[in-house]
């Protein structure tokens, strides 16, 4: 598949695959990833985002329950393993989650994509221009890997954060006198980002390295997004921001 951008000279000829991760144990909302949000399931926004985006070869889900899979089925999304119970427990990790996945479609179908994107349902205000850029922005920097990020709050920078010692004594984090803190966030350096948990897009081999298996490799670019678009529901106080979130849209 060659993935072309009509404005750019950057191109991709491969495959990328889409993976949408959804267990159906949540604790903090019950079912959440097919609870209905402001009209529709909430595994719906990730799903037809990632269709309108035209960026992927192939998008399956990877769930351990079948009320899910049957939702995502009727949204167009291929279910073709239900994931094993225990790699969907409260603890689970994405990676063994990826690589049970990559690994099935190799064994199964001979399938081998060259990129790979992790889709959360929890993040509902993705939208489709989102992946395109961030696939793009992997591509134009050569990069192992795009991951999304939100700048950081004036007022949580690391330029202001401060550490103790073992005496309790404190330091700005970045090592220096708590007197020689810059004043204004405007006279920052640099601007600092918290992973979003938004988007993360990787060639497919990193999964395989035998050294240090990761998401992430050497060359990680970042791709900035807005606030009001890095909603990742967790709690029920996340879900209001996220109906709030989609009422702005």
């Amino acid at each position: 598949m060659n993935l072309s951008f009509p404005n750019s000279k950057y191109n991709f000829t491969g495959n990328l695959l889409g993976v949408i991760t959804a267990r159906g144990g949540s604790k903090g909302i019950p079912r959440k990833n097919i609870k209905d949000l402001c009209g529709q399931p909430l595994i719906a926004y990730t799903i037809k985002a990632a269709q309108e985006s035209g960026i992927f070869d192939r998008i399956i889900l990877s769930t351990d329950d079948a009320e899910i899979a049957e939702v995502a089925k009727k949204y167009g999304v291929e279910v073709p393993f239900i994931r094993p119970a225990e790699l969907a427990q409260d603890g689970t990790p994405h990676l063994p989650v990826m690589q049970h996945a990559v690994s099935w479609l190799k064994e199964n179908e001979n399938y081998q994509p060259d990129l790979v994107a992790i889709l959360q349902p929890t993040a509902p205000l993705r939208q489709a221009r989102h992946l395109k850029e961030a696939l793009e922005l992997l591509i134009k920097n050569k990069a192992d890997s795009v991951i999304s990020v939100t700048e950081i709050p004036g007022h949580y920078s690391p330029y202001w954060a401060v550490v103790a010692d073992e005496n309790g004594l404190g330091k700005l984090f970045i090592g220096d006198q708590i007197r020689n803190r810059i004043p204004r966030r405007q006279n920052f350096p640099k601007k600092t980002y918290a992973n979003n948990g938004v988007l993360y897009i990787f060639k497919t081999g990193l999964l395989s390295d035998m050294e240090r298996p990761s998401f992430y490799g050497e060359r990680v670019a970042i791709y900035p997004m807005a606030e009001k678009y890095s909603v990742n529901i967790d709690s029920p106080k996340d879900w209001l921001l996220a109906e709030r979130a989609m009422g702005e849209l």
